[in-house]
């Protein structure tokens, strides 16, 4: 099976950091994914794209324990309204289907990774391209998106 080469990959490789592909299968939900992955279901990230405006978005991973914390995340970026994007609209944000979203190689985006994630040693995110997760560590993620860290789990 090859691997994947596209934008989250090349992204990943050019920032310098170490990771590497799993190809895990068709699964239904995320604790068959973190099986499959062979990671707790807290190491495994959800890449949820949040928009804060009309055409503006912000990336936000958060563990496949956790659920969003909007109040926290709206108190975070100093706004007062954030929705969540249909399926069509996150893939013109990010270029990534629902299922494949990663912060690798999705644009120009802000990221936040919830601090749950910050400093684990693995962490299973998506690759990009259906069945494939990327692996790495929680402080590689961090440095390589620029991503801000902070508490948006519920």
């Amino acid at each position: 099976m090859t691997e994947p080469q596209n934008a989250a990959t090349v992204a990943a490789g050019e920032a310098g950091i170490e990771f590497r592909l799993v190809h895990y299968g068709e699964v239904r939900g995320a604790e068959a994914a973190a099986e499959a992955r062979g990671v707790p279901l807290g190491s495994l990230v959800k890449t949820l794209v949040v928009r804060v405006g009309e055409g503006d978005y912000v990336l936000v991973c958060i563990p496949g324990t956790g659920r969003l914390d909007y109040k926290a995340l709206r108190s975070l970026l100093g706004v007062r309204r954030l929705t969540m994007p249909d399926p069509e609209e996150a893939f013109e944000a990010t270029g990534y289907v629902r299922g494949t979203i990663t912060p690798f190689g999705a644009g120009r985006w802000p990221v936040i990774v919830d601090s749950a994630l910050a400093e684990l040693a693995e962490v299973s995110l998506g690759a990009g391209e259906q069945q494939w997760a990327l692996h790495c560590s929680g402080p590689d993620l961090v440095t390589a998106t620029g991503a801000t860290v902070a508490g948006v789990v519920s």
